[in-house]
């Protein structure tokens, strides 16, 4: 076994080694590194929430009525009245019976599929899965398989085989409503018809959809009009939502089931209800008018910066190397932009990009600068 700096070597001669730069103010879309101020097209602050002040007043209100922390597990006695009113909350808002909140999407996923599914069973996903699913699967024990990103006729042969041989298995389908390093959509609809067709289950990640799609904010299931046809709707609460944590909404049953199975759940200690007070604020926001007009300023930033009538705040531009990624984003540094070279493992070998993602709270002035340093 190669010892820690042999592999950092490594991992720098590879272009791989990851390392904190921290930021000198709040992150916005304007924010200070290394004593530079640059227009932050890094985050994913969706509709520009984590800095509205009625939700920094909830906060602090929160923290003024149920204190800091929660003290324990939700089962031992960190359970408060924020954390039911809100995954009250977020169960009626997603059209399901029941929702749990966990500290973080990837808790959620290490939580729901081990839960769902055991070394009798199946997990199939998507190639572009995010990292929490494809753990979350490992840790299962059940035997997963994966099929090309988006691909259905591909999904539906995979299932055929699984059903021929094992015919009460649990097979769980697992995919994002948006791509969180592509922006692109998964065929949600056409998606359910294939996994019905099979008696499977489907555990949809709404992480970056949360907010941003659907009538009200509710992501692609609300757009497509499918939440009730869904096993697993999971999303995260740090991103559109400007805050932290995540959850997972479905049957009554299901949720009793992962109170009593999900071990992130069960071994955690409660995230503070004063978190849960101010993402009630936040939810009411993102559901209504004020919500909507967030969703269509941001649909005018990418209009502005792409051309496009597409919905979707993540623009990546893959480069191919990292080298060519890294290089990019220093250049973008100099220039006044905050833009992240993303690579392996986070993306598959020789797809190194950039990410761009936008907020409604990006001015125009950040906009036009943007879209013209990266004219070639």
């Amino acid at each position: 076994m190669s010892k820690p700096s042999e592999e950092l070597a490594q991992l720098r001669a590879q272009g791989l080694e990851r390392v904190l730069h921290p930021l000198e103010s709040p992150a916005g879309v304007r924010v200070i590194r290394n004593g530079k101020t640059l227009w932050n097209f890094a985050s994913n602050d969706y509709l520009g929430l984590a800095s509205h002040p009625a939700i920094a007043e909830s906060f602090i209100e929160g923290i003024k009525k149920f204190g800091a922390g929660s003290t324990a597990s939700r089962l031992i006695c960190g359970t408060l009245a924020p954390h039911l009113q809100l995954e009250a909350s977020l169960a009626e808002a997603k059209q399901s019976q029941a929702a749990l909140t966990f500290s973080s999407g990837f808790a959620t996923a290490l939580g729901i599929i081990p839960a769902a599914v055991g070394k009798n069973d199946f997990v199939l996903l998507d190639k572009l899965s995010h990292a929490c699913l494809i753990d979350a699967a490992k840790l299962s024990g059940a035997t997963i398989r994966v099929f090309p990103h988006n691909d259905l006729a591909k999904l539906k042969s995979l299932l055929a085989s699984i059903r021929a041989k094992s015919a009460d298995a649990q097979i769980l389908v697992a995919t994002e409503s948006v791509f969180s390093m592509d922006g692109t959509i998964c065929p949600l609809s056409n998606l359910l018809d294939v996994v019905e067709a099979f008696d499977a289950m489907l555990l949809l990640d709404e992480a970056h959809g949360f907010g941003v799609l659907g009538p009200s904010g509710m992501g692609l299931a609300e757009q497509e009009n499918v939440a009730h046809r869904i096993t697993f709707q999971m999303g995260t609460l740090s991103k559109a939502a400007g805050l932290s944590g995540a959850y997972v909404c479905a049957s009554q049953d299901w949720i009793q089931l992962l109170i009593n199975k999900a071990r992130p759940f069960i071994y955690s200690t409660a995230p503070p209800a004063a978190i849960a007070h101010a993402t009630l604020a936040s939810l009411q926001i993102i559901r209504s008018q004020q919500g909507n007009a967030h969703r269509n300023k941001l649909r005018q930033n990418i209009a502005s910066l792409t051309g496009s009538d597409s919905q979707i705040p993540i623009i990546p531009h893959i480069l191919g190397s990292n080298e060519a990624a890294l290089i990019a984003a220093d250049t973008l540094n100099d220039a006044g932009f905050l833009v992240p070279a993303i690579r392996y493992p986070t993306v598959p070998r020789n797809t190194a990009r950039l990410r761009i993602s936008l907020s409604a709270a990006h001015p125009h002035e950040a906009i036009a600068s943007m879209r013209a340093a990266l004219m070639p």
